[in-house]
C-alpha cells in the first residue's frame, strides 16, 4: 500500500489509447484517500487480454464536487487503482 488513508493524491493526466477505468473528469484532480481495498487485477490489462494482468491495491478517493465542476458542496468518491494515482504536490 503506497497511499494510506488520509493521503492527498492526484489522478494522473494520461490519456491512454486503450481502455481505462480512470474517468476523464477526474484526471489531474486532487483528492483524499479514504479507504484501501485488497489488490485486484488492473481492468486496463484485463480488457486488453493480457495473460497476466497487473494486480494493484484499489483506493477509495474522495474529491470535492466544487473542484470537479466549479460548484457544489457534495463529494464524489471513486475506486481507483494505484497506477492511476500519484502523490499530490
Amino acid at each position: 500500500m503506497r497511499f494510506p488513508p488520509g493521503s492527498r493524491v492526484r489522478a494522473r493526466t494520461a490519456d491512454p489509447g486503450h481502455h481505462t477505468r480512470l474517468p476523464r473528469y477526474l484526471r489531474g484532480q486532487t483528492g483524499e484517500v479514504v479507504a484501501v481495498a485488497a489488490p485486484e487485477p488492473l481492468p486496463d490489462d484485463v480488457a486488453r487480454g493480457r495473460p497476466e494482468p497487473r494486480v494493484e491495491p484499489v483506493y477509495a478517493v474522495r474529491f470535492r464536487g466544487a473542484d470537479l465542476w466549479g460548484s457544489g458542496s457534495h463529494t464524489v468518491t471513486a475506486d481507483l487503482w494505484e497506477c492511476y494515482l500519484e502523490e499530490a504536490p
